[in-house]
């Protein structure tokens, strides 16, 4: 089910804006998980031997990895006045 947001939505409000980043960091992360473990399914049941496929599993691990780093640490959830 998904979240309901008890008020009007607004990208000025802070826990909208907090809400939204975690929400986009999951679809980044289940998109992640699908195309890698199919990639990597069908590497293994072809026989495949993609090297390149270790490379995409790793690059976008790391990305995910910054996408998380910024959402937990760096990303400024603070009420932005409309000076």
């Amino acid at each position: 089910m998904p979240p309901r947001w008890p008020r009007q939505p607004d990208r000025n409000d802070p826990a909208y804006r907090r809400l939204d980043d975690r929400m986009n960091f999951a679809l980044h992360v289940a998109v992640f998980a699908a195309c890698n473990s199919g990639l990597w399914f069908v590497d293994i049941v072809r026989q495949a031997n993609w090297d390149w496929v270790i490379w995409v599993t790793g690059v976008w691990a790391v990305v995910v990895l910054c996408h998380l780093v910024y959402i937990m640490a760096i990303a400024d959830y603070s009420v932005k006045s409309d000076l």
